[in-house]
């Protein structure tokens, strides 16, 4: 066995703090370390080669994981291999088609946020849903939940830092008061608004918690709610309503007007609809 090319848990951890040191997002740095987890685990103490990471990604293949998740855990993988000097060990991603459509079994409607926020209100569960108002409102990831705080709520806007990059988030005026409102009840003077019983902040667990607890009794598909569905009806809201996709892009934060396009994707159901208004079947 090539000791030099042995992957071990102090180069495992050696990449993880060089990617808190780049200011990777807590979530992703752990998803990269599960990637790569699974990678080693699989190795079973065998050298890293070309080879072995070729047999790998057929080895996810075999195991019918989507090619998305494939490609994701290969980002992971070969990120650490570029970090370790292994270059020659990457291997290519998968050459996946470009969506035309999503799976509407994903895609959270209006109609079905709004029983949700319906639900929670009659529930008592004033936090939950002020809490989904405000990321649907602003587009902003769950992990950018912290930065909504009484100063931002005063200013009407919050600057956020995330991945190396600063944008300004506007808070409409009707959400900035109902913030306000909502920190006066339980006496936040200043800081993060959203807060557990014990005065810490909401970890992204316990909100996604709270939100699949939602949906039996809001009658919604639970594979419709998760935090990031709130972000994707806002950028559709707001492309149906402006039509400006460069504009969407900078508010959600994505480098990539293709990142962007992806969360505009119509379900199978509306693109079939497409077809069958073109008239081509006698």
């Amino acid at each position: 066995m090539n000791e030099q090319y042995c992957l071990n848990n102090e180069k495992m951890e050696a990449y993880a703090l060089w990617l808190r040191q780049e200011e990777h997002a807590p979530s992703t740095v752990e998803k990269y370390l599960r990637d790569i987890r699974a990678f080693a685990l699989w190795l079973d103490g065998q050298s890293v080669t070309k080879e072995r990471t070729a047999e790998w990604k057929s080895h996810l293949q075999a195991e019918d994981y989507a090619p998305v998740t494939i490609n994701g855990m290969l980002t992971s993988v070969n990120g650490l291999l570029r970090f370790l000097g292994w270059e020659g060990c990457r291997v290519k991603h998968l050459k996946l088609q470009r969506k035309l459509f999503q799976d509407s079994a994903r895609v959270l409607t209006r109609a079905d946020y709004d029983r949700l926020l319906e639900t929670a209100h009659s529930l008592g569960r004033e936090r939950l849903a002020l809490l989904m108002e405000t990321i649907c409102a602003t587009g902003i990831r769950v992990s950018e939940v912290r930065y909504i705080t009484v100063e931002a709520a005063q200013r009407g806007r919050a600057e956020i830092s995330m991945k190396g990059k600063i944008r300004v988030i506007l808070i409409p005026g009707k959400l900035a008061r109902k913030l306000l409102k909502y920190a006066r009840k339980h006496k936040t003077v200043s800081g993060e608004i959203f807060l557990t019983g014990n005065g810490k902040p909401l970890s992204r667990r316990q909100i996604w918690a709270e939100m699949k607890a939602l949906c039996a009794h809001a009658g919604v598909e639970p594979s419709k709610v998760f935090p990031h569905a709130l972000r994707h009806l806002f950028a559709r809201a707001f492309y149906k309503s402006f039509k400006d996709i460069a504009k969407l892009a900078d508010l959600l934060g994505h480098s990539s007007i293709e990142t962007t396009r992806i969360y505009l994707l119509n379900t199978g159901e509306e693109h079939a609809r497409q077809l069958e208004r073109l008239g081509l079947v006698s």
